[in-house]
């Protein structure tokens, strides 16, 4: 009987970061509209939504990247692709507590 063969840890890795990156997509577009709404009430203009726009376009790049890995399994473009998603994965991670950050003193700022 033959086993299954498993996935190794770096193609587990790469399907956990594309998720990951898809959903953080749809956070930063979430977190922008609410910008956009806080900045339309508060009549002022806040430079947070264009960080978390570029936020956004570092998990898509990030995505993007370990996708391109995945369909590239086990061959010599997977292994750049993956170490390329991994690295700007962890830069937005990064990013999105820097951006935390911008966003709380820039809401108790006024």
């Amino acid at each position: 009987m033959n086993e299954p063969e498993t996935p190794s840890l770096d193609d587990d890795i790469c399907v956990h970061i594309f998720s990951v990156s898809t959903t953080m997509v749809g956070v930063c577009l979430t977190v922008i509209g609410i910008i956009r709404v806080i900045i339309t009430l508060r009549q002022d203009d806040l430079v947070i939504d264009d960080l978390v726009a570029v936020n956004l376009m570092l998990y898509l790049i990030s995505a993007f990247c370990s996708y391109w890995s995945l369909r590239a399994h086990r061959t010599l473009r997977g292994r750049p692709m993956m170490r390329l998603a991994d690295t700007v994965f962890l830069i937005a991670l990064v990013f999105t507590a820097i951006n935390a950050g911008v966003i709380t003193w820039a809401m108790t700022s006024t």
